[in-house]
């Protein structure tokens, strides 16, 4: 620093005292000071083995500190010190300083410890990945790409095996069986992280393995290695090609269609990626794979299973709303089927569901791009069109075309999102009233805000005036109709009662 400022002062023919400290960094007495002291000062206060900072007090706390909590920031670290020896006589920046000093020269617990890694032998691993990069312009549409990356560890001589939907077991092996075959052979060992596609469950260390993935593995000849959970670092060969393939190969480019996207990638890997010098190697990968490496590859044949669906189609099990999924995307089935199991087949653009039991097609769906989409066909749910038909006509039955009509509109229109509940009412207590006054039952469905509960409400009070005889219809007695009401008792009211008027003066 002390040089810096010299230098940049030059005698008073560079920068002023004010420029100094700018570009520094440091106050303009700092730069005052230095430019003050002459050579031989500087020199016995740099060589000056006594001097001392405020915090050197605090030196083995804060130490303690960092070695037991790396990651603790200068900030709480002033607090701590503050709550243990009160406040500090020193400003908050020169305890940054004094912190991130103190970080670059004493021994703290790290969160890894790394290794060195050999140089691998020729013809034993090839480390894989898959990768997903969404928003990729196919045929005009922004669609998701899938990829596997296959890297051998010694030559880094690349593949990349690309699918449009999301990757199942039978897919993952596919892909393999293209990379074995672009390679010309088959190595020892391929290290995956732990994905589904290849491990089912780990504990211990101990592998549950898919076993239809298991079992290719078994055949093509080659051994299952997998990372430890939640450390892609231990593959990193790979994981550095997947973001290759993203940024290098596809970001950026637009694709008339599936194949142009797959010969792009092809010609990608054979002008690109495995000709380039590699930079840790030093060396094309297609070189070092040819002179070094090929030739210690295990010979490969494509199994039978590649291919061949020796299941048959893919089982699903529908839901309770008669959906199944599919790649990320859900499509309904017939209703008989709910909670059951089917059989699921792509037949190019379309997606058959088969009973299991007969092998019948029992629905069609277009397949869908992307993810989270619902396909209904309506044939599979109950109708409710034919349902609602149905009730009207009943009622219509029960009170004549045009009555009926007009009280089925008036329900509709008082809860149209409920007029199959409300029909379904109103045909149940029209069907049980054994006699019925159209001429109230008029006079009702003229009202607005009429529904099958005030139907029905409607409907018991006639009945309990019918049976106290207060009903004033044609099946009441005559007396009931020609009796005057009597209201001379209210007509008294309000009047005195025959005490005398008792009338007070002034005091």
């Amino acid at each position: 620093m002390i040089h810096k400022i010299k230098a940049l002062y030059d005698g008073g023919q560079g920068l002023s005292i004010r420029a100094i400290g700018q570009e520094l960094g440091v106050s303009r007495n700092t730069v005052r000071k230095y430019l003050r002291a002459d050579e031989a000062t500087i020199e016995a206060a740099q060589s000056d083995r006594g001097r001392h900072k405020k915090l050197d007090a605090h030196r083995p706390y804060i130490a303690w500190l960092l070695r037991t909590y790396p990651r603790l920031s200068s900030v709480k670290i002033a607090r701590k010190l503050r709550d243990k020896v009160g406040e500090l006589d020193v400003s908050d920046r020169s305890l940054r300083r004094y912190v991130g000093q103190m970080k670059t020269t004493l021994n703290t617990v790290q969160t890894r410890y790394y290794a060195p890694v050999l140089d691998t032998v020729p013809g034993v691993q090839c480390q894989v990945d898959p990768g997903e990069l969404r928003q990729v312009m196919i045929g005009g549409q922004p669609r998701p790409v899938y990829f596997v990356v296959f890297v051998l560890s010694y030559s880094r001589l690349a593949y990349v095996g690309v699918r449009f939907q999301p990757l199942d077991t039978a897919d993952f092996i596919a892909l393999h069986d293209e990379a074995f075959r672009y390679f010309g052979g088959c190595p020892a060992e391929c290290v995956y992280d732990q994905t589904k596609l290849v491990v089912l469950h780990e504990q211990f260390r101990e592998l549950d393995v898919n076993p239809a993935f298991h079992a290719y593995a078994t055949t093509a000849g080659f051994r299952i290695e997998a990372c430890r959970g939640y450390d892609p670092e231990s593959k990193g060969k790979v994981e550095a090609g997947v973001k290759y393939v993203k940024q290098d190969a596809l970001y950026g480019d637009t694709f008339a269609d599936e194949a142009d996207l797959r010969g792009h990638l092809q010609q990608w890997l054979d002008t690109v990626a495995n000709v380039r010098l590699h930079g840790t190697t030093g060396q094309p990968p297609r070189a070092r794979f040819e002179a070094e490496e090929q030739a210690h590859l295990r010979p490969y044949l494509t199994p039978a299973c590649v291919g061949r669906d020796a299941a048959g189609p893919a089982h699903r099990q529908v839901d309770k709303t008669g959906l199944i999924s599919w790649c990320a995307n859900k499509y309904s089935v017939p209703m008989a089927y709910q909670r059951g199991r089917v059989g699921v087949t792509e037949a190019g653009a379309d997606l058959q569901i088969v009973d299991l039991d007969s092998g019948d097609v029992v629905a069609t769906h277009a397949v869908c791009h992307g993810k989270g989409r619902v396909q209904r066909n309506t044939d599979h749910y109950r109708d409710h069109a034919a349902q609602t038909a149905d009730l009207e006509a009943r009622i219509r039955a029960r009170l004549g075309a045009d009555l009926g009509q007009r009280l089925c509109d008036r329900l509709r229109a008082t809860m149209p999102r409920h007029t199959r509940d409300q029909l379904a009412g109103a045909a149940r207590l029209l069907e049980a009233a054994p006699d019925l006054d159209l001429s109230q039952l008029e006079t009702w469905v003229e009202r607005d805000g009429l529904t099958a509960g005030r139907l029905k409400q409607r409907l018991d009070a006639a009945r309990c005036a019918e049976q106290r005889g207060r009903d004033p219809g044609a099946n009441a007695p005559a007396a009931v109709h020609a009796a005057p009401l009597d209201l001379t008792a209210y007509a008294r009211l309000g009047h005195p009662s025959g005490q005398p008027e008792v009338t007070h003066g002034n005091a």
